[in-house]
């Protein structure tokens, strides 16, 4: 067995025309990128491209001004929301050193971010800090969390109030930290394993999904002067017959979206009294078949209006009004998809799973808004109500017009 030092150095060691040969070879190799998966649609807003690897995850900033990216290529790239129509998409660069991330958060203050290492399993805290010129320098914090998860991580998250963090393992641990990386509490989820976990954006919750068929919430508990007290079970979402695959929050968190192998996707009103015993009801179940058969990610648009489904390299979108599938995408990247996410205003959906994040026009919200508006058209009374619906509702068509979207 070589020693680590010593490998990359044998080359020296061979006669001269080999040790030419196989730096010759190197080179070649090494200018032979793999080809760009090309996808087209009239409701494909703009590819971000600038990673030299795949992308395995995505995170809009609370502010709405910056996506950030990770990949296998050690760098973290975080974009502009301002670019996205653009030509030109600009992004700035971390570099990870001496490993890659594979998952990324930004803090509530858009001051720093928070990555998963692959090698290193723990977190790592990189801080933003502005320069004159406009730039960040990025400058990884200089200990990493400590080690604590014993199986693979399935998500990572940083409550919205920056009180606490949270990662989740394919075992059945969740673990609840403060920003020091101390453990405040374990939650086992006794689903037989986890498959995805997440912090709802108003931070009174966390929620866990995996090979049961329900999705199980816990509150995180705080006293009135911020500190840390207990964690104790909130509720479940209780209706499927199989295993559930992923689950998502609206922006207010008064509804969750959640889809299973049973081939279906239910949305859930969650805006209840648990401590009165009020289980969260359920609004609506939609079919989708490829659920039984695969994996498969799923994101809720702000307002609750559009669910996202991704299952292998496809994104359906679907109406949760009316329960119908409204778009598909089909080989919008080029390796299963890894990340599926709307940003923070509702307009666009992004998506990742090769080298590029492909950004979609979201054309269903638009359509929401134009069924929500008419309907309150009809109910509407006073004159200055109606200027005002009528004027969503214009904006609203014409955006649609200008995607060529307009449903006849």
């Amino acid at each position: 067995m070589a020693w680590p030092f010593l490998i990359g150095q044998k080359a020296n060691g061979l006669p001269p025309d080999k040790s030419l040969k196989s730096k010759k070879q190197k080179q070649r190799i090494r200018k032979e990128k793999p080809q760009q998966h090309n996808f087209t649609h009239r409701l494909l807003a703009a590819a971000l491209k600038s990673h030299n690897g795949n992308i395995s995850c995505m995170d809009f900033s609370s502010n709405g001004k910056y996506l950030a990216t990770c990949a296998d290529d050690r760098t973290i790239r975080i974009w502009s929301t301002k670019d996205f129509l653009q030509r030109e998409h600009r992004s700035m660069r971390a570099n990870v050193e001496l490993d890659h991330a594979i998952l990324v958060r930004f803090s509530p203050d858009c001051r720093a971010f928070i990555v998963w290492l692959a090698n290193g399993d723990t977190l790592r805290v990189f801080k933003m800090t502005k320069r004159e010129d406009g730039g960040y320098t990025f400058t990884a914090t200089p200990e990493d969390f400590p080690k604590k998860h014993k199986a693979s991580i399935v998500n990572i998250g940083i409550a919205d109030t920056g009180k606490f963090i949270m990662t989740a393992s394919s075992d059945t641990t969740i673990l609840i930290w403060n920003l020091k990386g101390q453990v405040l509490s374990t939650i086992n989820t006794n689903q037989m394993n986890n498959t995805y976990a997440a912090i709802s954006p108003c931070s009174r919750f966390v929620a866990s999904c995996g090979f049961t068929p329900d999705v199980k919430v816990w509150e995180v508990c705080f006293g009135k002067k911020g500190d840390f007290q207990e964690v104790v079970r909130a509720f479940e979402l209780k209706g499927h017959s199989a295993a559930v695959h992923f689950f998502a929050f609206s922006n207010d968190s008064r509804r969750m979206a959640s889809v299973s192998k049973d081939g279906t996707w239910k949305l859930w009103d969650t805006d209840v009294e648990y401590k009165k015993q009020q289980d969260p009801y359920l609004l609506r179940t939609g079919r989708f078949q490829e659920a039984s058969t695969m994996p498969c990610r799923l994101a809720l648009s702000p307002d609750s209006q559009v669910l996202a489904l991704a299952c292998g390299t496809s994104i359906h979108l679907y109406s949760t009004r009316r329960g119908e599938e409204e778009e598909r995408f089909e080989q919008v990247h080029g390796e299963c998809i890894t990340d599926l996410s709307f940003d923070i205003t509702g307009r666009f959906l992004a998506s990742c799973g090769d080298r590029a994040v492909r950004l979609f026009h979201n054309a269903p919200g638009h359509r929401a808004v134009v069924e929500e508006m008419q309907g309150l058209l009809k109910r509407a009374s006073n004159e200055s109500t109606r200027q005002r619906l009528q004027q969503q509702l214009t904006q609203a068509q014409e955006a649609l017009k200008s995607l060529g979207a307009l449903k006849k």
